[in-house]
């Protein structure tokens, strides 16, 4: 694994993920657009950076509707969880060796 820092690293972009997505989760054929269109996100630590809301999670009317968990091998980053909401949308990313930092 390389020493490529991830959290609230400025260069980090979502779409670092297409490859890794298009041959690891294919049946997501959606996703790598998504990656590709995403903005920065809000680190909410080393480890996690998140696109929506997660106020209210899962409740009526919340932006936060979880679906799924997508976990991909990275050659840089390691393991990483994406998480698919409802209606097609990365609610956010966690990298797994962050999570200690």
């Amino acid at each position: 694994m390389s020493n490529i820092r991830v959290g609230c690293v400025t260069g980090f972009h979502p779409r670092m993920l297409s490859d890794a997505v298009k041959m690891q989760a294919a049946e997501f054929e959606w996703l790598p657009a998504v990656l590709e269109s995403c903005g920065d996100g809000e680190w909410e630590s080393m480890a996690y950076v998140g696109y929506v809301s997660r106020i209210r999670p899962n409740e009526q009317g919340s932006l936060w509707q979880f679906e799924a968990n997508i976990l991909i091998e990275h050659e840089i980053f390691g393991t990483v969880v994406l998480d698919i909401l409802k209606g097609y949308r990365l609610g956010g990313i966690e990298f797994l060796s962050q999570i200690d930092s």
